[in-house]
C-alpha cells in the first residue's frame, strides 16, 4: 500500500484527494510513526523526513505526479514517462509512466504542445511518441515540441474496436496503443502538402465559407503549412475579389 506521511497540509490534502479519486489503497501516519507493515512507497513533502522504504517528495503545486511516481513503484515499473499522441484536430493524448495510464487528454491540436510540455515538465527522461497519421498536424506538433526526443510511430492499427458507449474514446486509446510502440527518432517531419491535401482544404473552405467561396491554391498551401488558418485565408480571398 502507499502510505503517506507528511505535515505539508497542502501536500497531505492534494495527495490524499488524488489516491481518493483514483480508488488507490492507502494510509495516513504523522511523520517519524511507525510504517504499516503493508507499506511499500510514502508520499511525503518537501521538508519531511524520508521513511526507510521507496520514498516520493511531492510538490504541493503537483500532487498528481507523487501519486503518478509512487503507484509506478509500487507497480514495479520502471517509471519512464511516455506521450503517446494519435494527432488529427483533435488529437488523443495519453500519458504512460512506464506501463501504467496516468492521464489522457483530447484537446484541439493548437493546445497539443502545451499538454505535452506540462506533462513531462518534471520528468527525468520522457519520450513523446506521435503516429504517422495526418501528417500535416503531426508535422506541426514535432515542431512545436522543445524538451524531449520524438519517435514517429506507424500507427496501423493502433484505433481499437469500439463497442456500445466508447464512442468517441477512439483517439485517445490509439494514443495509449501509440505510447507503447517504438518508433524512428526525429526532428522534424516534411509538410510539404501532397496535392489531394490541398484540395481537401480548398473544398473545406467552400463548405465553411458564407459565400461558398473557395480560396487558391496558393492561399490552401499557406493554411496546410500552418502560416494561415482558414479564417484568415477566406478573408484574403474576400479581399483579392
Amino acid at each position: 500500500m502507499i502510505v503517506v506521511a507528511t505535515e505539508n497540509f497542502e501536500v497531505y490534502h492534494g495527495v490524499v484527494d488524488e489516491l481518493r479519486d483514483r480508488g488507490v489503497r492507502f494510509t495516513t501516519i504523522e511523520p517519524g510513526d511507525p510504517l504499516p507493515e503493508a507499506a511499500r512507497v510514502a508520499i511525503v513533502g518537501p521538508e519531511d523526513e524520508h521513511p526507510n522504504i521507496d520514498t516520493v517528495r511531492a510538490d504541493p503545486e503537483n500532487p498528481r505526479r507523487a501519486v503518478d511516481e509512487a503507484l509506478a513503484i509500487l507497480r514495479g515499473s520502471d517509471g519512464r514517462t511516455v506521450v503517446g499522441i494519435d494527432p488529427g484536430d483533435r488529437p488523443g493524448i495519453a500519458v504512460l509512466s512506464g506501463e501504467t495510464v496516468v492521464a489522457a487528454f483530447q484537446v484541439p491540436a493548437d493546445e497539443t504542445s502545451e499538454v505535452v510540455a506540462r506533462e513531462i515538465e518534471d520528468a527525468g527522461d520522457p519520450l513523446v511518441r506521435i503516429g504517422d497519421g495526418a501528417r500535416l498536424a503531426g508535422a506541426k506538433i514535432i515542431e512545436a515540441i522543445e524538451d524531449a526526443p520524438v519517435e514517429v510511430v506507424d500507427e496501423t492499427g493502433t484505433t481499437p474496436y469500439l463497442g456500445t458507449g466508447a464512442r468517441g474514446m477512439g483517439d485517445v486509446l490509439a494514443a495509449v496503443n501509440i505510447a507503447r510502440l517504438e518508433g524512428e527518432v526525429v526532428q522534424e517531419r516534411d509538410i510539404e502538402p501532397t496535392p489531394g491535401e490541398i484540395q481537401r482544404i480548398k473544398d473545406r473552405s467552400r463548405r465553411e465559407s458564407e459565400a461558398e467561396r473557395t480560396i487558391s491554391e496558393r492561399l490552401a498551401r499557406k493554411v496546410a503549412t500552418g502560416e494561415l488558418s482558414m479564417e484568415e485565408a477566406l478573408a484574403k480571398h474576400r479581399e483579392s475579389e
